[in-house]
């Protein structure tokens, strides 16, 4: 008789597969405002500066993805303990312990970037949408989105609304996928270039450094971190962390850290493969001129498909869909904790005029923008000028209270993320001179 096959006994030290779903569904569940800061900086602004960079230098810049990671990841974990310790916005705290005039510039000059930002990513949608139905015009298209975002932001309550933009931030996958279905890659150099820096020091070479820099640690993403903590707060009932001093809220602290730090190496993975693909195919073929996200996946169609075409439009989108909200929402956030309106997300409209009054403007100014001439690209400029300007001086507050143990106590930075912070502070001091000298500079 044949011997029967040997019984295969379950590994009690190996999750089934049921086990590994539960265990990524409470994961997914954990996660809220890092993910959601995350994939919005990635938005068509963003895509747009990433193509351009792949598309000039190929693989050459790759390594900005691991760089600027750690930067950015410091930074907004720091935005997200000052919201969660003290209950309130980013803007709010430096209201209480700085010169408000300080405050008022800022918040200003934060709105005109944030306008300039949305503008260029409506029309980036009303582009991308155009290529996959050109029956549409693209007046249409351009209403249609500024009204889906305005509907959005709104009506939407808040509970319903943060879910649709982890949904939205999924969507940024579209330029994973695109990257892995690209043929003839030199994943052996894609390595070296992730990992050993190279530079040119050319001065179109240090303004898409400048740029990239610009759209990972933005002005915007620090109002909006500390304020969505904030609301996840109140969503779910608790009050301040300082107030519940007595309890261990360590736990709290380590799961907002996990979102954040999860939230910003998704936007640099993100990031690394639209360089990624740009560098693997345009570069090659000599088309070094991208302007805007739609141009870069317009360009993709006769080299590497319509899908690949359709997938880095369909990115553009999506994410367009979450980051507008996001700028309008900072922006909001900023004016209403500066002057003491009220204001969140989880209010409704009748009870929150002047918040949602900002969000309004913010977006149909934008919307504006795309009717009166102005060149995307340079309002993206202004922008990402503005908010090189901006960074430095609100990351000096920010180190200010985050370092404090008058204001987080036990909360507060430890040594060597107070040193790593100051360093990143002073280094964006002198992005901000070189960008304005390089952009000038004939």
């Amino acid at each position: 008789m044949p011997k029967k096959p040997p019984t295969v006994k379950p590994n009690p030290q190996r999750p089934s597969i049921s086990n590994r779903i539960k265990r990524l569904g409470r994961f997914w569940h954990q996660l809220g405002p890092g993910l959601t800061t995350g994939a919005a900086d990635d938005d068509p602004s963003g895509i747009a500066t990433y193509s351009q960079t792949g598309s000039r230098f190929g693989f050459q810049l790759l390594w900005l993805a691991a760089f600027t990671f750690p930067f950015m990841t410091i930074v907004q974990e720091m935005c997200a303990r000052i919201g969660l310790v003290t209950g309130r916005g980013l803007a709010a705290n430096i209201r209480l312990h700085f010169p408000r005039w300080m405050l008022y510039l800022c918040t200003v000059l934060l709105f005109i970037a944030n306008t300039f930002n949305i503008g260029a990513d409506l029309g980036a949608m009303a582009e991308a949408a155009n290529l996959i139905a050109p029956q549409l015009k693209y007046a249409l298209l351009l209403i249609g989105f500024t009204v889906v975002t305005l509907i959005l932001e709104i009506f939407t309550s808040y509970r319903k609304y943060s879910k649709v933009l982890k949904i939205l931030a999924l969507v940024l996958l579209a330029y994973v996928i695109t990257a892995l279905t690209l043929k003839g890659v030199d994943w052996g150099d894609v390595a070296r270039r992730a990992v050993i820096p190279s530079l040119q020091l050319s001065r179109d070479q240090i303004l898409l450094i400048c740029g990239i820099l610009g759209t990972t640690i933005s002005p915007y993403l620090f109002f909006w971190q500390a304020s969505q903590e904030v609301e996840e707060e109140i969503l779910d009932g608790q009050t301040t962390i300082k107030a519940r001093s007595q309890e261990n809220n360590w736990p709290e602290i380590r799961a907002m850290r996990k979102d954040v730090w999860t939230g910003m190496f998704f936007s640099n993975i993100v990031m690394f493969f639209i360089i990624l693909t740009t560098g693997a195919v345009l570069h090659p073929a000599g088309i070094t001129n991208i302007d805007t996200a739609a141009q870069a996946a317009e360009a993709l169609r006769p080299f590497a498909g319509k899908y690949a075409t359709l997938l880095f439009a369909v990115g553009i989108i999506g994410i367009g869909l979450l980051a507008i909200p996001v700028l309008a929402g900072s922006a909001a956030y900023a004016f209403s904790e500066s002057f003491r309106w009220h204001e969140g997300l989880y209010r409704k409209l009748k009870n929150a005029y002047a918040f949602y009054g900002v969000i309004i403007a913010a977006i149909v100014i934008g919307f504006a923008i795309n009717f009166i001439g102005l060149d995307p690209i340079k309002a993206l400029i202004y922008a990402a000028i503005l908010n090189g300007i901006i960074a430095p001086i609100l990351m000096i507050f920010i180190m200010l209270i985050s370092g404090s143990k008058k204001h987080l106590g036990e909360y507060a930075n430890s040594r060597p993320v107070n040193v790593l912070g100051w360093i990143i502070t002073f280094f964006m001091i002198i992005v901000a001179i070189a960008s304005i000298i390089f952009l000038f500079l004939k």
